[in-house]
């Protein structure tokens, strides 16, 4: 029998052109992998930002931006202080203790430790008038516990909601003036809350009229052009040419004194939309001259569509990035214009509180050196302007349509 002899197969090497092969072949299946990876990054990346809107690109730019933010940040404190105004405050506007005027700030003398040095609850000391005349004044012995949401005075918030509790208080006969008392004896913190509802809503009331006349006057004389545009821009020129303040004097001196705060209030505003709407609508009428040749408007127009149609569905919307931004940006003239009028005397009138008319007393010399307080309502105007300035400079920079993207 004969023996069966199993030889293994030897290995055989591959030639120099198979190896060769072999590398490219794997060469290119490692680059077509690599290839692939990176196009579904890329994809990815087109997907999470070309996804977004432009609204949303433009949030996500100003929240990169640490001051617009603290703006928007303090503009929204301050508006929602100024709607629950009747809810923080401890008193109303009007509330005047005429045997305290001028009474010093008590923010720093609010007592944790009574005199034997135990540990109570946040309380205030009476006060005993040692010379009205002089502002003197002097603590008692008694103590008057400061309490959260006590019952004191009515309000309304919004004109909707009434209510007569306030966040805190004391008891009578205490009281409790955080920011000092005025020439009255009016607690100035609770006044500055009241009258940031009539300096703040002015801004926002005075904006959104001036911003809404400006855009239909401006989108009107930019698509009609001819007579229309001729007639509108030399009004808009006229306007501009006039010093805004004494022409704010002037129209306010128009309608008289002997009207109430309220009529006052309307006026103002009405007044400075009437000088703000001008440069509004020169700017709008310039972006509407660009706009109106657009393929989209030219398509809008040959299918009929009524030139009112056009200008407000089509055009005008084009220009709410730059409106938005410039509302922003001149929202601080409003504020200056009613505190400017109020501190002159010809704006809102006591016993109502506006920041301007608060701040009348610091025309004596006096009471500018004497009580330095009086000058608190001017730090809240100067933050405000700064928080609006601030945020309407995020604004420009986060509509910016070079780096919207």
């Amino acid at each position: 029998m004969t023996d069966l002899i199993k030889h293994d197969k030897p290995a055989t090497t591959p030639s120099r052109e198979e190896a060769a092969i072999t590398a490219l072949t794997g060469d290119a299946q490692a680059a077509e992998a690599g290839a692939l990876d990176l196009a579904s990054s890329a994809y990815a990346t087109i997907s999470r930002v070309g996804g977004r809107s432009p609204s949303q690109l433009l949030w996500l730019k100003l929240r990169r931006n640490r001051t617009a933010m603290l703006g928007l940040y303090t503009l929204v404190a301050m508006y929602a202080a100024a709607i629950l105004a009747g809810f923080i405050a401890p008193y109303k506007y009007d509330n005047a203790r005429h045997d305290l005027p001028f009474h010093t700030p008590m923010l720093g003398r609010i007592h944790f430790f009574d005199e034997q040095g135990s540990l109570r609850r946040p309380f205030v000391y009476g006060i005993i008038p040692v010379d009205p005349q002089l502002a003197t004044y002097r603590d008692d012995t008694s103590r008057f516990p400061i309490r959260l949401f006590v019952r004191g005075e009515s309000y309304r918030i919004l004109w909707l909601v009434s209510s007569n509790i306030h966040l805190f208080g004391v008891d009578e006969p205490g009281h409790i003036f955080l920011f000092g008392a005025d020439q009255v004896g009016q607690d100035i913190f609770s006044r500055i809350l009241y009258g940031a509802q009539v300096s703040l809503s002015i801004g926002i009331l005075g904006i959104l009229i001036s911003t809404i006349t400006g855009m239909i006057l401006g989108g009107i004389a930019g698509y009609f052009g001819g007579v229309t545009d001729f007639a509108l821009m030399r009004s808009v020129e006229v306007l501009l040419a006039l010093p805004g303040l004494y022409f704010i004097l002037i129209l306010r001196q128009l309608f008289g004194t002997g009207m109430s705060s309220t009529h006052i209030y309307f006026i103002i505003v009405i007044i400075l939309a009437f000088i703000g709407w001008a440069t509004e609508a020169r700017v709008i009428r310039g972006m509407v001259l660009s706009l109106k040749e657009q393929e989209y408007v030219i398509a809008a127009r040959a299918m009929g569509f009524s030139n009112s149609r056009i200008i407000i569905r089509h055009i005008l919307p084009n220009t709410l990035s730059f409106v938005i931004v410039t509302a922003t940006l001149s929202v601080p003239f409003y504020i200056l214009g009613e505190v400017a009028l109020s501190f002159l005397g010809v704006g809102i009138q006591e016993p109502e509180a506006s920041w301007g008319n608060m701040l009348v007393a610091a025309q004596n010399n006096r009471y500018l050196n004497d009580f330095p307080w009086v000058l608190i309502p001017g730090v809240f105007i100067f933050v405000a302007v700064m928080a609006w300035n601030f945020l309407g400079d995020g604004l420009r920079d986060a509509a910016d349509p070079r780096t919207l993207s």
